[in-house]
């Protein structure tokens, strides 16, 4: 049976991992921020604490059920899983949100941990998610890394592919994907490529160059 200074403890330590986490996205504007990690830590710790109390009760008296403390960290587990979901935006061809939905599932082990008493595990574990959100983005920005571009091109019935192709080559992008559409009557193709490079090259050198192709008639480009 814990005692009463043992669960505020336990929830005063869930309270301060959080918020050092939820800080983290705080500070980088993300949409579960300071005090939504705090409360989602925060619920975990006391779920656990109650799964642990009734398990703890179950053994003593034979009136009660024995209970799998464990049972309640699992659904605690799905439970965050569906709040995370609501964090993942589409914008465009892009996906964002992603860190953030699993720092809102590491915060929810955290607290786990925190409730179940492994106070080494939890500290760890925070320590190790804070490094990764908040030292290991400069390493990430250094690493290289392939930048995709998807470029719709609306064109005459003069558009060339290959001349299209050759241009992105030339400018230090590599064609990994190439759709083509044409309207028949008014002879308009729409050649829509997948285009990669590793270096940052600028769009708007290689925007200029397509468009001085006679037969452009419009761009789009998405990232």
């Amino acid at each position: 049976m814990l005692t009463s200074n043992e669960i505020i403890l336990r929830l005063f330590l869930g309270t301060l991992l959080g918020g050092i986490i939820g800080f983290e996205r705080q500070t980088h504007g993300r949409p579960a921020g300071f005090r939504t990690q705090l409360l989602v830590c925060v619920a975990c710790v006391l779920l656990m604490i109650i799964s642990e109390n009734y398990y703890a009760h179950g053994h003593r008296t034979e009136e009660y059920v024995r209970l799998d403390p464990t049972r309640i960290a699992a659904g605690a587990m799905t439970g965050i899983g569906f709040l995370g979901a609501g964090v993942i935006l589409k914008t465009g061809l892009s996906v964002q949100g992603l860190t953030t939905a699993a720092c809102i599932w590491i915060v929810a082990a955290i607290g786990l941990a925190v409730g179940v008493g492994q106070y080494l595990a939890a500290i760890t574990g925070a320590v190790i998610t804070f490094i990764s959100l908040w030292m290991l983005r400069i390493v990430e920005t250094r690493i290289p890394r392939l930048t995709y571009r998807y470029i719709t091109l609306v064109t005459d019935d003069a558009g060339d592919e290959n001349t299209i192709t050759s241009l992105f080559e030339e400018n230090g992008f590599r064609v990994s994907k190439m759709d083509y559409e044409m309207v028949i009557p008014e002879k308009q193709k729409t050649f829509i490529f997948t285009i990669s490079s590793k270096d940052r090259v600028p769009i708007q050198l290689l925007i200029d160059k397509v468009s001085s192709l006679g037969y452009i008639k419009k761009i789009s480009i998405k990232s």
